[in-house]
């Protein structure tokens, strides 16, 4: 009797130890749940705060961008840098351009080969509409084309096997080079006694055409304006020292 006793209140025992376990367990799951969730309260907290802040800022720069805007249009300036920008743009051959100028029409020679005579020189080359188109440039013209490449300061005409390439294009004769400056001062330019049109005509018996025009029109370079080392120069402040 006194071992089933004893059992029994053993039993009671573990049994109310038990759910007493049972009830810090669940009061301490609570309280930490609840503790963890007004962690992750105050963080949302903190972090709408900050963006808050943020969008504030964003929105005052905004504004004070605008105001900058409205005050550059109202003294005018805007329309300055436009049509300072219009300019550069023109002159680094990015826009179509038109005005009085000439064009020069070059093709091969249609004269019989003698006997002995190569027959690449009855051919019009790269150095030819090179040669051309610096005398050109000397002459004062602003924009130059050959059969609708626009020339800039890094095109290319150079011979590649049997063809000549513009701009990395390729280009047939007849050779139509369209130069926009002074027609009179370009014609003149060109014509020279002894120069190289003449040479070209005389020596070589090439198909030269001059003719001088009130409009002519030059498309804008189309090339990729990509560069790998360019970069610009940074303006240095060079303060003397006032004694």
């Amino acid at each position: 009797m006194r071992s089933k006793t004893g059992q029994v209140s053993i039993m009671i025992v573990c049994l109310i130890v038990g759910i007493m376990i049972a009830v810090q367990f669940r009061t301490t799951e609570t309280y930490y749940n609840e503790l963890t969730r007004e962690s992750r309260l105050e963080d949302l907290t903190l972090k709408l705060n900050s963006i808050t802040e943020e969008r504030d800022s964003l929105a005052r720069e905004v504004v004070a961008l605008r105001e900058k805007i409205s005050s550059m249009e109202n003294s005018g300036q805007s329309k300055e840098l436009q049509e300072e920008l219009r300019k550069t743009n023109m002159a680094a051959g990015l826009l179509p351009v038109q005005g009085p100028g000439i064009i020069v029409t070059l093709d091969d020679s249609t004269r019989n080969l003698q006997p002995g005579e190569n027959p690449n020189h009855l051919l019009v080359h790269d150095l030819d509409i090179l040669t051309i188109v610096n005398e050109m440039r000397s002459s004062g013209a602003e924009a130059i084309s050959v059969n609708g490449e626009r020339l800039t300061a890094t095109s290319e005409i150079r011979c590649a096997g049997t063809t000549i390439l513009v701009n990395y294009n390729k280009v047939a004769p007849p050779f139509v080079i369209k130069a926009i400056g002074d027609p009179e001062m370009l014609e003149s330019g060109l014509s020279i006694k002894g120069g190289y049109i003449e040479s070209l005509k005389l020596i070589y018996g090439m198909e030269v055409q001059m003719q001088k025009s009130d409009r002519i029109e030059i498309p804008a370079y189309k090339g990729s304006l990509r560069t790998k080392h360019l970069s610009p120069v940074e303006a240095k402040n060079n303060k003397k020292k006032v004694e």
